[in-house]
């Protein structure tokens, strides 16, 4: 079988710790930063996900591969991934909506990966030196090459990405003459947010992550959405200044992740890196304002600070990560605005939080009471 006649690879650490697997996918040498997932399943839409864009993704799942590749179920139209660390690849797949394996599907999209590598080990050893670049090497490259290369490349820490996954040009989702138009600004979208909103009733134009205020604004929206994304927010300046062009507008705003932080940002509430992030599909949440808890999907690796947050007059805290306290959500008391650290649209993953875009329509319905 194929499975024997793999050639060895190796993951190598920014701290010089390799773990030694089997090569799958194509051969060749990636790098980015070294993260988990501790999803169950959904893997295709993790690896489709913008917000994963220059990360190496270790599957905690055992078995990867084994229901293979539907092309509906994407959240972008390519893989945006570096490349993938797991522990039993399966080549063959079960499952009758699939159109594919992954492994073509991973050659297709000519991505580096290694399988046959002791994740659980892998994982603790992240979990306690925290996320770091890394890179997966399958074609043979010396050790010491493969140093010197890896310390070449950028931390993500200051990095912007959001440049490498938005759009170039605008474009239109859902009905146009739905009864909502909302202005989008893409700094890595998923495909389901879309959904989740045209479905609502909303009719959106997505702008490329570099859009002006103004050019958002002309297309007359009830709201604005600031979109999920990789990399910093920091380096984000532009579209800091379109939130807080917004905001000064008081018009309707939801935030998601990138999107949130951004939001903080515009109205001088820092950010952090985390020393590991949130990224899996069962993270609970406890909504301050119901009392409730929430099992969401996560994906980020900065947060918001909760101190500076606590400490500005016109924010409040809606929502508290349960494991850390980590800021999970936030509102504005004087303007139309809210956010949120997680993926309320899930893909993959529960859809308790849903109920946060029907909250976004509500922002917006009040909003045009309120003009009349």
């Amino acid at each position: 079988m194929k499975y024997h006649t793999r050639p060895t690879a190796l993951l190598l650490l920014a701290d010089g710790t390799v773990f030694y697997g089997k090569s799958i996918g194509i051969s060749g040498t990636t790098f980015g930063e070294v993260c988990f997932n501790t999803g169950m399943t959904g893997y295709q839409e993790i690896f489709t996900d913008p917000s994963y864009f220059g990360q190496i993704m270790v599957a905690t799942n055992a078995h990867i591969g084994n229901y293979g590749v539907n092309t509906d179920e994407v959240e972008a139209d390519r893989v945006m991934i570096s490349g993938l660390v797991c522990k039993n690849f399966s080549f063959n797949y079960s499952r009758d909506k699939a159109y594919g394996s992954l492994e073509e599907y991973f050659e297709k999209q000519q991505l580096v990966c290694i399988s046959d590598v002791d994740t659980r080990a892998l994982v603790s050893y992240i979990r306690d030196h925290g996320a770091q670049n890394a890179a997966i090497s399958t074609d043979g490259t010396p050790l010491e090459e493969l140093k010197k290369q890896l310390a070449a490349v950028p931390d993500m820490e200051g990095l912007e990405l959001a440049s490498k996954v938005s759009t170039t040009e605008p474009y239109f989702v859902g009905e146009e003459n739905a009864p909502y138009r909302i202005s989008a600004l893409d700094l890595g979208i998923k495909k389901n947010i879309l959904r989740n909103l045209a479905k609502r009733g909303c009719y959106i134009k997505v702008f490329p992550y570099n859009a002006t205020y103004e050019e958002m604004k002309a297309f007359n929206p009830h709201g604005y959405f600031l979109s999920n994304g990789p990399g910093d927010p920091d380096p984000l300046i532009a579209a800091q200044e379109v939130a807080r062009e917004i905001l000064k507008h008081n018009d309707p705003l939801f935030g998601i992740c990138l999107g949130h932080q951004v939001i903080a940002l515009a109205n001088g509430i820092p950010t952090y890196k985390m020393f590991n992030g949130h990224r899996g599909i069962n993270h609970p949440v406890k909504n301050l304002l119901t009392g409730e808890g929430e099992i969401t999907s996560q994906n980020h690796g900065f947060a918001v600070s909760k101190k500076e947050l606590l400490e500005h007059p016109d924010f409040e805290i809606t929502h508290l990560h349960i494991n850390d306290e980590t800021v999970a959500g936030m509102r504005m008391k004087s303007k139309n605005c809210f956010s949120v650290q997680y993926h309320p649209e899930a893909s993959p993953g529960p859809h308790d939080a849903t109920y946060l875009f029907d909250q976004f329509i509500e922002n917006i319905n009040k909003n045009e009471k309120a003009a009349v």
